[in-house]
């Protein structure tokens, strides 16, 4: 009745060097009670106290007491002895009703100092409840010709209770004609069968009263019982029975509409009004079936009532009921299997899953430009299906890729300048015969890539600017052209950067960079300049770009802008006589 498990840690004491009188102490320990449930109020659980190794006489002072998760406190401790004892009779299957243990967990906690302990008490189940049946009483109707074997679905028993507590055996009254049969698993009873031993005669008993009863392993062992009672039906001895159960046969698609399947026949071995069969198809088909065939109810003719197509079935399944004509009728079955046989209806699917457009006009020979799906819903050599492009003249070519699918890929060089675009019509062919085929056209755009220089007209030009040109001139528009398209056809232009009498050329010549408009930024002088090279470079926006250069003579045209002038040694000679034919002239 108890089990207890103890584990101590040992107390740990925090002294403050202020508070040399103060401490705190948490030890933490385990117990594991076990008691039964429905246990009266007062029923012992255990010494917790001493099992705590606490002293009886302090457990008052301490303010021994427990705290329990539940709502409701199920135990209470002695505080004058130290013992845990049932406060409130405890029903496991209302505290855990879904699982197999139960467990009932307790804080104790004492105070100066405080200690709290973790205690555990086990709810173990007693054999406190009988086996019940939903029902006291089942009525069944079994046919006096259902065969020896035949089983028949029973209601289990439920028993809230565990382990051995709970339902173990089933037991049948007496019967000749009856016996029980039920499976275990996992020591658990999940399915219950009657058992036919022996065929009914309701002319010998028409009822049959039976009595089931379920125990349970508990000690002492509780039962739970109900009432079976089983009614024998009179039906007509022999049911339609057809020469085999399952016919196969086969039809073209496109039958037309009364075309004939297939003739069944049943016989019965009754006489009169008994042996007389009418056929119909069961009700358990499913509709598309009862919409595509008919079944003539006297002769069992099936023929096409609707439109069979290979490529919505391939294959029917016709479940066929023969029925007498008795006071109490009784029903064969069958079943036929209708094959559907193809025939080449169906041209080919095409599906262009993958188009990788514009193709770049630098693609390497294999680059895949689109994935092909091809399908033909016929079968055969009907669903078989070759795809090739309708020209040979064009850079592209089919592959195939897997099954039913074919790749276009590049097969020959590309170049956007020269075609920017391409019609591909792809022919795809059955094998059928007569052959069927399908064709698709793709429009493949060429993508540009930078593979074209802006290019200059000419590579040399001159340019004559007459000397004291108002600064800021326009002496010159630079003009490239770019093959390209989008960013690489946008084009840029700069001055490679050079020196005149070592001055740099940026201070004489200026360039619009979008226009490519050349500016003279100074007014020329003939007598110091007369001649220069300036280097424009056009540069396209491609990636990686490309450029090319003009190169500009510039010659600065003379104007008459100077008067003639003396040099300065005549000037000289002069002064000099001057001032001697004056001092001539002094001294006389």
């Amino acid at each position: 009745m108890l089990e207890q498990k103890k584990d101590y840690y040992l107390p740990r004491r925090l002294v403050h060097f202020l508070l040399l009188h103060m401490y705190w102490d948490v030890v933490l320990s385990q117990l594991h009670y076990i008691i039964p449930e429905e246990s009266k109020h007062g029923t012992f659980v255990g010494r917790i106290a001493q099992d705590l190794g606490l002293d009886i006489g302090e457990i008052n002072s301490r303010m021994l007491h427990i705290v329990s998760r539940d709502e409701k406190e199920y135990f209470q401790v002695n505080l004058q002895n130290g013992i845990l004892f049932v406060k409130e009779t405890i029903d496991r299957e209302v505290l855990c009703p879904d699982t197999p243990f139960c467990i009932i967990p307790l804080q104790v906690i004492v105070d100066k100092p405080v200690q709290m302990y973790r205690v555990d008490v086990e709810i173990e189940d007693i054999n406190d409840n009988s086996p019940v049946f939903s029902s006291s009483l089942t009525n069944m109707i079994i046919s006096e010709l259902r065969p020896a074997g035949s089983r028949f679905q029973l209601k289990v028993a439920d028993d809230p209770d565990l382990g051995t507590n709970s339902i173990m055996n089933y037991e049948l009254s007496a019967s000749d004609y009856f016996a029980l049969d039920f499976q275990k698993y996992m020591n658990e009873i999940r399915s219950l069968e009657l058992v036919l031993k022996k065929a009914l005669d309701r002319e010998k008993q028409s009822v049959h009263n039976l009595t089931l009863t379920a125990y349970d392993g508990g000690k002492p062992r509780l039962s739970g019982t109900t009432r079976i009672v089983v009614t024998v039906e009179d039906v007509n001895d022999n049911a339609p029975v057809f020469d085999q159960p399952f016919y196969q046969c086969s039809v073209n698609e496109n039958a037309v509409e009364g075309t004939l399947v297939f003739k069944l026949n049943a016989t019965d071995l009754d006489l009169g009004r008994n042996r007389e069969i009418s056929y119909e198809l069961s009700s358990t088909i499913r509709e598309e079936v009862k919409k595509m065939f008919s079944l003539d109810k006297h002769s069992g003719e099936i023929r096409v009532k609707g439109e069979v197509d290979f490529e919505k079935t391939k294959m029917y399944e016709i479940h066929v009921d023969a029925t007498d004509n008795g006071d109490h009728p009784m029903v064969g079955h069958c079943k036929v299997l209708v094959t559907v046989v193809d025939v080449n209806d169906n041209p080919p699917e095409m599906t262009v899953t993958s188009l990788s457009v514009p193709v770049p006009e630098n693609s390497p020979k294999g680059t895949t430009v689109a994935i092909i799906s091809v399908h033909d819903r016929d079968s055969g050599s009907n669903g078989k299906v070759s795809c090739r492009i309708s020209s040979n003249d064009l850079p592209f070519i089919i592959n195939p890729a897997f099954m039913g699918d074919f790749s276009l890929t590049v097969n020959g060089p590309l170049d956007r300048e020269i075609k920017d675009q391409y019609e591909v019509v792809i022919v795809a062919r059955d094998e059928g015969f007569p052959s069927l085929s399908i064709a698709k056209t793709l429009k493949i755009d060429i993508s540009d890539v930078n593979d074209n220089a802006p290019h200059f007209s000419q590579l040399v030009d001159t340019i004559i600017i007459r000397e004291n040109n108002p600064p800021g001139s326009l002496v010159y528009r630079a003009s490239a052209s770019d093959l390209d398209i989008g960013q690489n056809s946008f084009i840029t232009y700069s001055i490679i950067d050079s020196f005149i009498n070592g001055i740099p050329l940026s201070s004489y010549i200026s360039i619009n960079p979008e226009n490519g408009k050349v500016f003279a930024l100074v007014s020329f002088d003939h007598e110091q300049v007369t001649f220069f090279q300036c280097h424009v470079k056009a540069t396209d926006a491609g990636l990686p770009p490309l450029n090319s250069n003009l190169t500009l003579n510039i010659f600065i045209n003379d104007i008459n802008d100077n008067a003639p002038t003396f040099s300065p040694f005549y000037s000289s000679l002069e002064i000099k006589n001057s001032k001697v034919s004056t001092t001539r002239t002094s001294c006389n």
